[in-house]
């Protein structure tokens, strides 16, 4: 555990002004399930998954990447793959994986941000940075499609989703899209 900081600048779409955006936030969504102080709950991180995902206006097929929570504790990444496993079921094959704090360490509440700045340099540049240290996926996870101990060309890379959990069950997750589209 430890702790971060990062910073984004967002702005407003208005016609004719500059580029020079790495991406589009689609959607957010939140909420808190209160059911434990430190337990996350896999049904509040799927409601957070599929609201986000409605108000973004995609399915999880339309996901590439997903910018995992991964704290690397059983508790954590049991539940968050067990809500992401429910959410994109047979999809689930589909997009690119990874938790950027088997790098980082644990941010607290910059993580969340962190995150998100890692998925849109990953949709701008098509590289997608590994989960380090992972030898071997819990159960739930082993259907996904991780990135694993060295970056990778993701390919065509357009839209990421992003998870993020905290103390006493808040979940919140962002989709984003690359910029230009």
């Amino acid at each position: 555990m430890g702790d971060g900081a990062a910073a984004v600048v967002l702005r407003r779409e208005e016609p004719g002004a500059g580029t020079g955006a790495l991406g589009r936030v689609r959607a957010v969504s939140m909420n808190c399930d209160a059911r434990h102080v430190t337990a996350p709950d896999p049904r509040g991180i799927a409601r957070a998954v599929h609201e986000a995902q409605w108000r973004a206006g995609v399915k999880p097929g339309d996901i590439d990447l997903v910018l995992l929570h991964g704290t690397g504790t059983q508790l954590n990444d049991a539940a968050e793959a067990t809500a992401i496993a429910e959410v994109f079921g047979h999809e689930v094959r589909g997009p690119l994986m990874t938790a950027i704090k088997s790098m980082t360490g644990h941010t607290s509440g910059g993580s969340g941000l962190l995150s998100l700045i890692v998925a849109l340099e990953s949709l701008a540049s098509g590289r997608v940075p590994p989960t380090l240290g992972l030898a071997e996926p819990l159960p739930e996870a082993e259907a996904f499609r991780f990135v694993r101990e060295e970056a990778r060309d993701g390919g065509d890379l357009r839209v990421a989703q992003i998870n993020a959990f905290g103390f006493g069950g808040v979940n919140a997750v962002a989709i984003v899209e690359r910029a230009g589209r």
